[in-house]
């Protein structure tokens, strides 16, 4: 299987570096001084696993004829240009791993609806200011086929990434677990952003639970209106979350922070990560995006809203 992954950041090395170490044929499209590191150190991943392997870095993507697979990981405020550069690209499947749900409508105004697949990558990495990337937790990539069922080639590729040591599943409803990773994810960004904590203290906190309950009440209002039905999926019970009283939605967030205690404690948003290292922030295309979308759907989102405007404000001084 050849395949294309495009952007070299946290995830994108991530999967890039499993992939080829389990011997796929895979080449990673990065620039810059991180494509130079790549081309002299491998890449490195650290955290649940330690290896470094060799991988085919280019630097021109327009010197790519044909894949069978391409994994998009820029980040949102970069797809545009991201996707301009492979247009060309000869390929069967593409797929996003990125934050929100505008991603399988941008591929597939470049590709075609025929050749997008649906994912949603619940794992996370963090790049070291060093090179290497800590790989901090490995739930699942989930890929299906748009807006549901499952195929051939979705089990080739799962196959593929659960042999290289990321665990994968297929699904028959990606669509309905996009939206309940989005909905949790608003939650969560907005808290990252204006704590700047790691995820397992925000979400401990009474005070800042019941802002995360109402940030994904409000989300789910969204996806309730666009007839998409959520679901309960580790690490947020989403569907719980945007049915049962708020006081009982904040119960089950402050339960969700005890288990990432445990089980991630050094968990930090990839949204946070780019705050502090001075990148801009993923938010016209997710919180923006809900702010949107609600308004022509006549949806209120007062703190959805509150946390978009404030965040916005963030973002222009970053």
């Amino acid at each position: 299987m050849k395949i294309v992954i495009l952007g070299a950041g946290a995830l994108g090395s991530v999967l890039a570096g499993h992939l080829k170490r389990a011997g796929e044929d895979v080449k990673l499209a990065a620039r810059g001084e991180r494509a130079k590191y790549l081309k002299e150190h491998g890449i490195t991943i650290t955290g649940l696993v330690d290896f470094t392997t060799p991988c085919t870095v280019v630097t021109d993507p327009k010197s790519i004829s044909e894949a069978d697979v391409l994994i998009v990981t820029v980040k949102t405020y970069d797809m545009e240009s991201a996707l301009a550069s492979v247009s060309h690209l000869g390929v069967s499947s593409v797929l996003s791993v990125q934050n929100g749900v505008v991603k399988n409508e941008q591929l597939a105004k470049v590709f075609g609806k025929e050749k997008t697949l649906g994912a949603a990558a619940m794992f996370s990495a963090e790049m070291m200011p060093e090179g290497p990337v800590r790989f901090t937790l490995n739930q699942c990539f989930y890929v299906g086929e748009l807006p549901e069922g499952t195929s051939e080639r979705v089990r080739n590729l799962v196959e593929a990434l659960d042999r290289s040591g990321i665990h994968a599943e297929t699904t028959l409803r990606i669509q309905t677990i996009e939206w309940s990773k989005f909905v949790g994810w608003a939650g969560l960004m907005a808290l990252a952003v204006l704590t700047r904590l790691e995820t397992y203290k925000f979400l401990s906190d009474s005070d800042t639970a019941i802002i995360g309950a109402r940030m994904m009440r409000e989300t789910a209002a969204l996806a309730d209106k666009f007839n998409i039905p959520l679901e309960d999926r580790p690490p947020l019970a989403v569907k719980t979350i945007a049915s049962v009283s708020e006081r009982k939605a904040i119960e089950k967030l402050l339960e969700s922070g005890a288990v990432m205690e445990s089980r991630a404690p050094t968990h930090r948003l990839s949204t946070l990560q780019d705050l502090e290292r001075g990148r801009r922030l993923e938010v016209e295309e997710t919180l923006g995006y809900v702010v949107t979308k609600a308004g022509e759907q006549g949806v209120p989102v007062p703190t959805v809203e509150t946390c978009y405007r404030l965040i916005c404000g963030i973002n222009r001084f970053v």
